[in-house]
């Protein structure tokens, strides 16, 4: 089976690159314009592929709140030509979207089912995304995931990396409260997903993805420095203390039920993700 992938450089991107091999066609921004839908679908209109994954967005939270319009042509707009271009070409289409599409109340992990709520662009953006999709009438599968990390790309395990080997401690909010996943089981959702919804269509539908047991970042970043044998001291600090132009959701964990029963697919266990990215970056304690 092969797959058309928008996104080239993005961390789900390049693992899908990574674990597909020459089954991926993957399309960097120079080779299709994510702002424009209609060249998006043009492209899924002529391709050979069998199926289709949409692993390209506009992720710059906080630089939404100003680029509302760009974001939303191309968390919004885009994905709908494609869906819609897939639709037509009776093709699956997947679609990764963000926990970020919910309002962060409770300490429960929010269902597939649960009501949405985005606190800013970004999340507003990623929604109009989703309901594009779900509009374009064809089998598609969006995963909603949070707290994507891996070895490629800008992302916090390697933030800390380099921050821990310069500092000896340092504040890390503690309240926001969420699932790290690794890209490169994402990937291997994705792929697994297209497979499966080619041969059952009643696959189609929301799901979740996402990284277990739930950690804060201040947890996380202990993780990261005890895999990395790093001394640095992490100090927890509320999400007020740290205040960024987007509000972050506090509650980001996601029930990953619906994926297990539909699917098959077992939630990741974050902490085996971490060791293998860190040994990817020559960065694991021996």
């Amino acid at each position: 089976m092969n797959f058309l992938v928008f996104g080239q450089s993005g961390q789900v991107a390049r693992e899908l690159q990574h674990l597909g091999g020459e089954a991926v066609t993957s399309l960097s921004r120079a080779q299709v314009d994510l702002s424009d839908p209609d060249a998006c679908a043009a492209v899924i209109a002529t391709t050979d592929a069998d199926a289709v994954i949409n692993a390209a967005a506009y992720t710059a939270v906080d630089r939404a709140e100003e680029e509302e319009a760009l974001a939303l042509r191309i968390n919004g707009e885009a994905p709908g030509a494609m869906a819609r271009a897939a639709a037509a070409r009776h093709l699956p289409f997947v679609h990764i979207s963000t926990d970020y599409v919910f309002d962060g109340s409770g300490d429960q992990p929010f269902g597939v089912t649960d009501a949405t709520g985005p606190l800013g662009a970004y999340g507003r953006t990623k929604l109009a995304g989703e309901k594009a999709v779900r509009a374009a009438g064809g089998a598609h599968a969006i995963f909603r995931t949070s707290w994507v990390v891996s070895s490629h790309g800008n992302n916090f395990v390697k933030t800390m990396l380099r921050l821990g080997t310069e500092r000896d401690a340092l504040n890390i909010v503690a309240d926001q409260i969420g699932g790290p996943t690794p890209a490169a089981d994402i990937a291997r959702t994705c792929f697994a997903a297209a497979r499966q919804l080619r041969d059952d269509l009643s696959k189609t539908g929301t799901y979740h993805i996402s990284g277990g047991p739930a950690a804060s970042w201040a947890d996380f970043a202990r993780a990261i420095f005890e895999g990395s044998g790093i001394d640095c001291t992490v100090n927890d600090i509320p999400s007020s203390a740290y205040p960024t132009p987007a509000k972050r959701p506090l509650n980001s964990r996601l029930d990953n039920s619906r994926t297990q029963e539909i699917f098959g697919l077992a939630r990741p266990d974050w902490r085996e993700g971490l060791n293998d990215i860190l040994k990817d970056l020559g960065a694991l304690a021996s």
